[in-house]
């Protein structure tokens, strides 16, 4: 398979995508052959269904990519051609793909020259992640996906050909028909741990973004704001920024007749919720805004961007921006910590997503909120989800285990 050679890209961004619901495939893809054109076609109009988040459409972008670079490339089907075995040849081919389809950093699909879109020869289907606490990549021979991104494939690909079948265009889906997706897919009999980090570590990452703030107020006051936010409001990084479904703005926090102060959020699934906002959350709150020179509290109706850029007008609209903020400050409080030789306590910050504050906050309030409080301000759409914050049972499994002996002692020999 290593002789196989890198594919071009298909879709590119979502801005830059023609509207399939209103142009027929012929004229969409004139130079793909009649088959590839209604691939296409199809394949577009459901992306394009999922245009309401960003974070979606990449991820279900990228699933159906692959699917059809696999059909075109490797196999000259089209999407009417495929039957159960062709998943299962494809989830293998997805496994070990070749090297020749397998970027060793993140590059855009697309890029733009002289007013047209040209393809980016440098990107690739499949990606080797980088090695978070080595900043460090491998080479694409030890490519390999982990059993989240296998599930979401099928996941995913169950989905598209749901659509299909509803648009008439096939009639069977032939990823239902896998039965033994456990050839891909690891069993376990234990409950994922929720990826965190320590009470020790958070205060040592807001203490970096406080030093930060009281260097450089113009810089850092939003970025302590940020980590606030994402902690003690359990938001998504994309719950901050703004996107063409909506934009936080100050006014999103709002009091209602008892005094009490509330967050409105539009989250995942485009679904909206109030999120109970702390003493301590408002006490953030009115510092920012102090900074920013507003009043201390927002008002009714207040248009004012939740988190605005630094350089230039309007709300932030990149999740990088501020993941990257957090980022740094991770960063700094684990060379922090590992100057005063607490490195084992510091190893978690080196592999920690922006995604843990909202793990991490959840976690802390579960133990001392009804978790019912806990499951709405987070967003849940189960009482399972939130259940799976409550680690008493593991901290009681570990205690009855923590004495037991290996040998005895000589006493009781």
């Amino acid at each position: 398979m290593s002789l196989i050679g890198a594919p071009q890209p298909i879709f590119d961004n979502l801005e830059y995508l023609p509207d399939a619901f209103k142009i027929s495939a012929a004229q969409l893809a004139p130079n793909l052959s009649t088959a590839h054109q209604q691939d296409y076609f199809y394949s577009l109009r459901y992306l394009l269904s999922y245009k309401g988040s960003s974070a979606t459409f990449n991820a279900y972008r990228r699933e159906v990519e692959r699917l059809i670079q696999w059909l075109w490339q490797i196999k000259g089907y089209s999407l009417q051609d495929v039957r159960r075995e062709h998943i299962e040849e494809f989830m293998e081919f997805c496994l070990a793909p070749p090297e020749s389809w397998i970027g060793l950093k993140n590059v855009s699909r697309f890029k733009s020259k002289q007013g047209e879109r040209i393809a980016n020869n440098e990107w690739r289907p499949f990606v080797v992640p980088a090695d978070k606490s080595s900043g460090s990549r491998k080479d694409a021979k030890h490519y390999s996906p982990s059993q989240k991104a296998i599930q979401a494939s099928f996941a995913i690909l169950s989905s598209f050909f749901n659509f299909l079948i509803q648009e008439e265009y096939l009639s069977a889906n032939p990823v239902a028909l896998v039965r033994q997706k456990s050839r891909f897919i690891q069993k376990s009999q234990n409950r994922a741990p929720v990826r965190r980090i320590s009470n020790y570590q958070w205060d040592e990452v807001i203490r970096v973004a406080e030093t930060l703030a009281a260097q450089d107020a113009a810089q850092h006051e939003r970025t302590l704001f940020i980590l606030n936010c994402l902690l003690g409001m359990y938001l998504r990084i994309s719950e901050l920024v703004a996107d063409e479904r909506s934009t936080p703005v100050m006014g999103d926090f709002r009091m209602d007749s008892d005094r009490n102060w509330w967050f409105h959020v539009v989250g995942k699934g485009n679904k909206s919720r109030i999120i109970t906002v702390s003493n301590a959350m408002l006490e953030a709150l009115k510092r920012y805004r102090t900074h920013l020179g507003l009043s201390a509290l927002p008002y009714l109706g207040e248009q004012t961007p939740l988190i605005s850029k630094i350089h230039g007008h309007g709300p932030v609209t990149s999740t990088r921006q501020i993941r990257n903020l957090v980022q740094s400050c991770f960063n700094q409080a684990y060379e922090n910590l590992v100057a005063i030789g607490q490195e084992s306590e510091a190893l978690e910050l080196k592999v920690a997503t922006v995604h843990w504050l909202r793990h991490t906050g959840i976690s802390e309030d579960v133990k001392i909120r009804p978790r019912e409080h806990v499951k709405e301000d987070a967003g849940h759409s189960s009482m399972a989800t939130t259940d799976k914050y409550i680690d008493s049972e593991l901290r009681e499994r570990h205690a009855s285990a923590i004495n037991k002996k290996i040998r005895r002692s000589p006493e009781e020999l």
